[in-house]
């Protein structure tokens, strides 16, 4: 099976997310590359999630620019 070849920065972040609204706490766990058709995504966890919400969220630059400095901002 050949696999398709990813940039190498993923273009979305995935997310644990615990509480709602204001008081909710998004963990970064791990990223996803979205596939040159559209159609699907590539994704790769970090940690497994604890509970069953998740979030897929596009990479920003800045987003991007904290995760190769560790989250030090």
């Amino acid at each position: 099976m050949s696999e398709e070849k990813q940039s190498k920065r993923p273009t979305h972040g995935i997310y644990q997310v615990t509480g709602d609204g204001e008081k909710a706490r998004w963990l970064k766990i791990g990223a996803a590359w979205m596939h040159k058709d559209g159609k699907g995504s590539t994704l790769i966890l970090d940690v497994l999630p604890l509970s069953n919400k998740l979030q897929l969220r596009e990479l920003r630059e800045r987003d991007e620019a904290a995760t190769d400095n560790g989250g030090q901002s």
